[in-house]
């Protein structure tokens, strides 16, 4: 009898495995954090062999740690970093150069010269994207530019593009199965989210062959098996802002969640509808389930949970980061002091990707508490602009938020967002929702789960958070927030 379905979670800075039962309840849980690596300013990179090397580890010691058989595993569902690029040669499985991940910003200045050919439109119609050197496309062109003999190999078919799930389904299955789903597909820059097909004319644009791309499938069917455990089915795949889209049960209009990891991602639910934003946010295929395909309006903030890696590994603040918390609580306040966490250039709605961190406000009275504390509450305020920018969009009011990923456990920092968003910030029980939504998506697909309403039944809050401070207080923040960013934008 089934009785399991395994979850890959593959982050930015860690791969993850975890077990559910029937219930949704995470049994038990495997992680390792692999190697980041800096070449140059603003360049971010990942070995694609540690990445399934890690992978591979903690899906086998998660099964180890859990006790069970593989036999009684339904199915493997797969969550990843977006926009990450993986190209390999298909005939020695071998990567030609290290992942380029998604916070690299290399192609800064290719994306600029795109822009001025005035494509800007033209690529939002078909992709939903504003042109950025976050999305893959760019990568897998500077790839083929730069690195010696890609090219060649390209023009004799022997090249493969994956985001980091086509890169991890062609390990499990053996390399006999080059496959993405819709919703990484849809942060290529390549894919036209109307029709679901890879675009011929912006394949050409960025000089890739078409070879190169992987099959586009739904986010709940079996691709194939996977060999380290034996033949269990590889059935669901998603990005890991969608995959908590649908884990946290987001599944009608106007339902929203922001994932607070290494960055911030929210997502809102439009349903059918592709929603075209006049407010920087970008379109996004939320998931795709049998022949129904959902929309969903998405701002990305680059920095989120690393500002608080920098604190610890760069200015040496607190010893984990789990301490940030108690340290911005021995302060009542941040003292006038606001930090932009722009590490990595300003995602949503500013799109700056030459912006600098920033930190102001800084006097004699300053201290190590004041910085931790702007540095938490510089995350809500990226996401309190977010939501502004989605409010507009949507043209919804929005009565809540509810809230995943790591940073989320930080209750000083949830009661903040709901004080600056005046709304109700809402964590549920199960937190791992980014994985949670990619085992829904694999069980779905091997009948271990029949129905989206049966799903919804075992999503329960754990905490609401309501706003707490007053109108004036609010505004105060808010102006200084203002300020901080506009001394922050080189792009004016």
């Amino acid at each position: 009898m089934k009785k399991y379905i395994l979850a890959l979670d593959q982050g930015t800075s860690s791969s993850r495995a975890i077990i559910f039962d029937h219930d949704g309840t995470p049994l038990a849980v495997s992680q390792k954090e692999f190697t980041q690596y800096f070449p140059r300013p603003g360049w971010v990179e990942h070995d694609p062999e540690e990445i399934w090397a890690s992978e591979s580890g903690v899906m086998l010691d998660v099964v180890a740690k859990c006790g069970i058989d593989t036999s009684e595993i339904a199915a493997v569902g797969i969550t990843n970093q977006r926009e990450t690029t993986i190209v390999w040669d298909a005939q020695t499985g071998k990567p030609v150069y290290n992942a380029i991940v998604w916070q690299d910003r290399r192609t800064s200045e290719y994306c600029d010269s795109l822009k001025a050919l005035g494509l800007t439109e033209k690529i939002q119609d078909k992709t939903g994207l504003l042109i950025d050197a976050y999305f893959s496309g760019t990568k897998i062109r500077w790839i083929l530019e730069n690195v010696e003999n890609a090219r060649d190999l390209a023009r004799q078919g022997r090249l493969r593009f994956g985001t980091v799930d086509s890169w991890l389904i062609w390990k499990l299955t053996g390399g006999q199965v080059h496959c993405t789903d819709v919703t990484n597909a849809s942060r290529t820059m390549l894919f036209n989210i109307h029709t679901l097909r890879w675009d011929e004319e912006l394949l050409d644009l960025l000089g890739i062959p078409a070879s190169m791309m992987p099959q586009v499938r739904s986010c709940s069917e079996v691709y194939g098996s996977c060999e380290l455990l034996g033949g269990v089915p590889v059935a669901g795949a998603a990005g890991d802002q969608q995959s908590a889209l649908f884990g946290q049960m987001c599944t009608e209009p106007g339902e929203m969640k922001n994932t607070y990891g290494t960055g911030c991602f929210l997502l809102m639910n439009s349903g059918s509808k592709a929603i075209k934003s006049d407010n920087k946010l970008l379109t996004t295929i939320a998931w795709k389930i049998g022949d129904r395909v959902d929309y969903a309006l998405e701002g990305s903030v680059f920095v989120a949970g690393s500002i608080v890696q920098w604190l610890r590994d760069g200015l040496g603040l607190v010893k984990q980061s789990s301490d940030i918390e108690a340290l911005a609580s021995q302060v009542p306040d941040n003292g006038g002091v606001y930090l932009v966490p722009a590490l990595t250039g300003l995602g949503a709605p500013y799109w700056d990707p030459y912006a600098k961190g920033t930190i102001t406000g800084i006097t004699r009275g300053t201290s190590a508490s004041h910085i931790a504390r702007a540095a938490l509450e510089g995350i809500a305020f990226e996401t309190m602009d977010v939501v502004d920018a989605m409010r507009k969009d949507a043209g919804l009011s929005i009565r809540s938020l509810k809230v995943d990923g790591g940073a989320s456990r930080n209750n000083l920092m949830m009661q903040f967002q709901a004080d600056i968003l005046g709304t109700e910030v809402v964590r549920p029980v199960v937190t791992e929702t980014t994985a949670l939504g990619a085992a829904y998506l694999a069980g779905l697909a091997v009948g271990f789960w029949t129905s989206l309403d049966s799903l919804k039944e075992q999503w329960k809050a754990e905490r609401t958070f309501t706003p707490a401070a007053s109108p004036a207080e609010v505004q105060a923040a808010v102006a200084g927030w203002k300020d901080a960013i506009s001394r922050t934008l080189v792009k004016q």
